[in-house]
């Protein structure tokens, strides 16, 4: 087990004592190994020389500098590598295939989301490396996993949100206007992938420590995109029929939806039958709630294509702050509908310093969202900002592995790094 640097005794770091070597790009493994990093971890970014991740290419918007003008830092890269230390090798050929062996016998975990049996051509696989570092941890993230009959499939977010089943129960029912299915507005099943591959590496993790045993773990996006289901896979199989789209509707509340007000949007989240009746009791219809149609939640269910549009008349009666003040002060949950720069204005999220920014190199500063991860001893932070590509090359193959400077210029003179 490696000592990456020893945490501060101010600021003690939770994973302060795990090195990663990160072989992943684009969004489910970096945004693994981001939060391995902002949890202390020192992750080592293996990037293609001159190109580097994918991401690095998506923009605008890029980054800013001080004059305003972009620099080559996509917005969508610095989204998932903050904390990480970028190194660049040639994967393909031999020698930099052997650096990277050597890397990982001071290193505690390997996250890789290549193409099933990929890595094993280079001799990077898990029983390759194992054979090197026998506790190894080894994370592989796939469209479908190592096995089964789509296993050599490419996978992307899409496609999963597609066939893992969320966009069949994602956007308006089909015979309202704007029916269909609709992805969500991020890359949920990368994310959450994300998440739960950081989960299985600190099991492992937790499992070495305890038997010097490592392991390999098997995350693919369609398993998750199914687990996500949560209780719309259970609804289906404990009646076998498959749940619809219910757009901004919920298929077992009524009403616990969104509302067109005379100026906006809102959501009312009713979860109880007592909040209902306050609901319908601000809005100046109590009748609403003695009529025996609506008196309770499954019959509110049964009866919504009567008793919504009645609620929607009520609502558009008043503005949108006018209602939130009115149904915050009975206790009904409700909210507006705000657009992202809404959400960085909002003074909960400022109070709680979910935006912040770090030093970088070529912008000057760069702004970032903050993990959410709040521990009292040993948060979740991270001082170092995205890294240009291939910015700690000469600092991770002198301090990790010794080599020299006429080495690691050897090295970048047969274009291996």
């Amino acid at each position: 087990m490696t000592q990456p640097g020893t945490p501060s005794p101010a600021l003690p770091k939770a994973l302060g004592h795990i090195r990663v070597l990160d072989l992943s790009r684009v969004l489910a493994g970096p945004w693994c190994s981001q939060n391995l990093a902002d949890l202390g971890a020192d992750v080592i970014k293996i990037e293609r020389p001159g190109n580097g991740d994918d991401t690095r290419a998506w923009g605008p918007p890029y980054a800013k500098d001080a004059e305003g003008r972009d620099t080559s830092e996509a917005a969508y890269y610095l989204s998932a590598n903050r904390g990480k230390r970028s190194v660049t090798v040639d994967i393909a050929s031999s020698e930099g295939q052997a650096l990277l062996r050597e890397l990982v016998r001071y290193c505690d975990v390997v996250l890789e989301n290549f193409k099933v049996g990929h890595l094993k051509r280079y001799g990077l696989d898990y029983d390759t490396l194992k054979a090197i570092k026998p506790d190894l941890v080894y994370c592989s993230i796939t469209g479908f996993g190592q096995d089964g009959p789509y296993a050599h499939r490419a996978g992307y977010d899409f496609l999963i949100q597609g066939m893992g089943g969320l966009m069949s129960v994602t956007g308006e029912r089909d015979d309202l206007p704007g029916g269909g299915p609709q992805k969500a507005g991020v890359a949920l099943t990368d994310l959450m992938t994300g998440m739960y591959a950081t989960v299985a590496v600190l099991a492992a993790l937790t499992h070495r420590d305890r038997s010097g045993e490592g392991q390999h773990i098997d995350m693919a996006l369609l398993d998750t995109q199914v687990a996500m289901l949560a209780n719309m896979g259970s609804n289906y199989l404990n009646s076998g029929k498959p749940p619809k789209r219910w757009g901004n509707a919920h298929a077992n509340i009524v009403p616990y939806q969104t509302f067109a007000c005379a100026d906006g949007h809102i959501i009312v989240a009713t979860g109880n039958d007592g909040q209902y009746q306050k609901f319908v009791e601000a809005g100046g219809r109590p009748g609403l709630g003695s009529d025996p149609r609506f008196a309770t939640n499954p019959l509110r269910v049964q009866n919504r294509d009567v008793l919504v549009p009645l609620l929607a008349e009520m609502v558009k009666e008043r503005g949108r702050d006018a209602w939130i003040d009115l149904l915050e002060a009975v206790g009904v949950p409700c909210g507006p509908i705000n657009d992202i720069g809404d959400v960085f204005a909002n003074p909960q999220v400022q109070a709680r310093d979910v935006a912040f920014e770090l030093p970088h190199p070529t912008a000057g500063k760069v702004k970032l969202v903050r993990n959410p991860i709040r521990m009292s001893v040993t948060p979740a932070t991270s001082d170092k900002a995205p890294p240009l590509l291939g910015q700690h090359t000469d600092e991770v193959l002198g301090d990790v592995l010794g080599l020299d400077e006429a080495e690691i210029a050897a090295l970048r003179g047969k274009g291996i790094v």
